[in-house]
C-alpha cells in the first residue's frame, strides 16, 4: 500500500475527507467538503479518487455512485471486498473475508471466465435498524 506521503495534495485532502465521514459521500458531497481549501472543480475530486481507487486507499460503491475509505489496511490488490449497505441509516460495512476471493476464482476457473473487475454490495438492514 502506497505511503500517505506519497500521495498528491488534492489525493491527501480526499482521502481526508472520507476517512472522517461517517458513510459513503458522492464525489459532490468530497468536493462541497473541500471548497473552502480551494478545490473547485469535479474534475479534481474524480482524478484524487480514480488514483485513491487504484492504490486501494478508497473504494467505489457501484449500486450508491458513492466512495467510502478502505476500513481494512490488509486489503490487497487481489482480495474482494464485499460491501453491506443498510437501507435505513446508509450505514456500509466493508468485508475482507479470502472465502468471497476465494469462491470468486473458483467460479472464474469453472466458468473458464477472465474477470476484470468484481463488486459485491448486499443491500438490506442493519442488525441496529432491525431492533430499533
Amino acid at each position: 500500500m502506497i505511503n500517505s506521503n506519497n500521495l498528491s495534495q488534492n489525493q491527501k485532502l480526499v482521502l481526508d475527507v472520507l476517512e472522517k465521514g461517517t458513510g459513503a459521500m458522492s464525489a459532490y458531497m468530497i468536493l462541497n467538503e473541500l471548497r473552502d481549501v480551494g478545490m473547485r472543480a469535479p474534475l479534481q475530486v474524480y482524478r484524487a479518487l480514480e488514483k485513491l481507487i487504484l492504490i486501494g486507499r478508497v473504494h467505489r460503491l457501484e449500486s450508491l455512485n458513492a466512495f467510502i475509505s478502505c476500513s481494512h489496511l490488509s486489503c490487497e490488490k487481489n482480495s474482494v471486498p464485499a460491501f453491506v449497505i443498510c437501507n435505513k441509516c446508509d450505514q456500509v460495512e466493508e468485508i475482507c473475508d479470502d472465502t468471497v476471493s476465494l469462491f470468486l476464482a473458483e467460479l472464474e476457473e469453472k466458468t473458464k471466465f477472465k474477470t476484470s473487475k468484481s463488486s459485491i454490495e448486499l443491500h438490506g438492514v442493519c442488525d441496529a435498524c432491525e431492533n430499533a
